[in-house]
């Protein structure tokens, strides 16, 4: 069952540099200097095919550094001295990241001038962006205040949610008919109907949406999903007996969330991952905020998804196109990238501590990304009259 080679060839490689005077983004509306930021987009682990017993031990080959290390533990208020200067620590260190990642809504005027005579477009992450995070990922619900900024802001820009979710799952939490949504981070996106996508795309295909409305669907990975039904039951039931621990099936990809799992059992769900995904060399694991999720290997993620909305849109390869896209994961780092790469437009990382990232500003949590986005309505009325 070999992929074909098409526009979603497994081989996995980094997009090609974009000419910067293409989009024509000058360099004084960047906040810092582009020379030297090179991150990576996600902690990717190979499964080997050989099997040493040496890396059946999950320790020894950086699972559970990468478990730890994008799982930031949640800042504690707690009124003892030595933690009080901690956490002034912690916010001058913010503060010092702010200056190389400034606040979007301290940057709004920079931004918006820019806009001017730009149509802008909006690409959005849902599990904290939209919603907080929770310990129970079926509890990560949007505030009725936030779905009416979304809303709101789909009157004046094309806005798309893209979501490491199923598709499906996330236009259920989120309920606005007025988006396009892509689910299992980019390789299940519903989109406007475009016959210039349907004729690039081999797996690209017309279909309808919630209301009947023609659109293109389109699932890169698609051969896969035998595959990961098979890895997501075999998880489940590998996974019973470890307390806490929950498993998603993502249609395109499974996740094993340990938000709520003691610690101390990390290695042991490490480990029953690692064993299972030895013998589906055409699987690759990627850590999340504490969730560790198993995907096919293909040339896709949520920058690519990114470029293909922009084309369904019909708003690639234009200079008067701003895409901004606003995220808080690794996986959202793929599309930071692209944008940044390109200079095509703005990615905005929402986090509460400093961290590496390709995108350009940040906000702190999703109470400020509901804040920059009726900025951006407001922003709107104010440039019609």
């Amino acid at each position: 069952m070999d992929l074909k080679s098409n526009h979603c060839s497994p081989v996995l490689t980094d997009p090609a540099p974009i000419n910067k005077s293409r989009l024509g983004i000058h360099s004084s509306l960047l906040p810092y200097s582009q020379q030297g930021a090179s991150f990576s987009s996600s902690k990717y682990v190979t499964i080997p095919r050989k099997k040493p017993a040496k890396l059946d031990d999950v320790r020894s080959n950086g699972w559970l550094d990468a478990m730890k290390s994008s799982s930031p533990p949640r800042k504690k208020l707690i009124k003892d001295l030595s933690v009080e200067v901690a956490l002034d620590d912690a916010d001058i260190a913010y503060s010092s990241w702010m200056l190389k990642y400034p606040s979007a809504l301290n940057s709004f005027d920079q931004i918006t001038n820019y806009a001017k005579n730009k149509k802008i477009a909006i690409f959005s992450d849902y599990d904290g962006t939209l919603s907080p995070i929770v310990d129970d990922p079926d509890r990560a619900l949007m505030s009725n205040d936030m779905r009416s900024a979304v809303r709101n802001v789909s009157k004046f820009f094309p806005t798309a949610i893209i979501s490491g979710r199923s598709r499906d799952k996330v236009y259920e939490l989120v309920g606005l008919t007025e988006l396009c949504y892509a689910g299992s981070h980019g390789m299940d996106i519903m989109g406007p109907l475009s016959h210039t996508v349907s004729d690039d795309y081999p797996n690209c295909i017309k279909s309808n949406d919630q209301q009947g409305k023609e659109v293109n669907l389109f699932q890169p990975a698609r051969e896969f999903l035998p595959m990961i039904d098979e890895v997501f039951r075999t998880l489940v039931e590998n996974t019973k007996g470890i307390k806490g621990a929950k498993v998603e099936n993502h249609k395109f990809c499974a996740s094993v969330h340990y938000r709520n799992v003691d610690e101390k059992n990390w290695p042991t769900i490490a480990q029953c991952v690692h064993d299972i995904l030895k013998d589906y060399p055409r699987l690759r694991l990627t850590h999340g905020r504490k969730v560790l999720e198993v995907r096919p290997v293909i040339d896709w993620n949520k920058g690519k998804a990114v470029e293909f909305l922009l084309e369904s849109l019909g708003l690639s390869n234009r200079n008067d196109v701003l895409p901004i896209y606003i995220g808080d994961d690794s996986s959202d780092e793929d599309a930071f990238k692209v944008l940044r790469e390109g200079n095509r437009g703005y990615g905005i990382l929402v986090s509460s501590v400093p961290k590496e990232t390709n995108a350009f500003y940040s906000l702190r949590n999703p109470d400020e990304v509901m804040k920059f986005l009726n900025s951006l309505v407001t922003w709107k009325h104010e440039a019609a009259k």
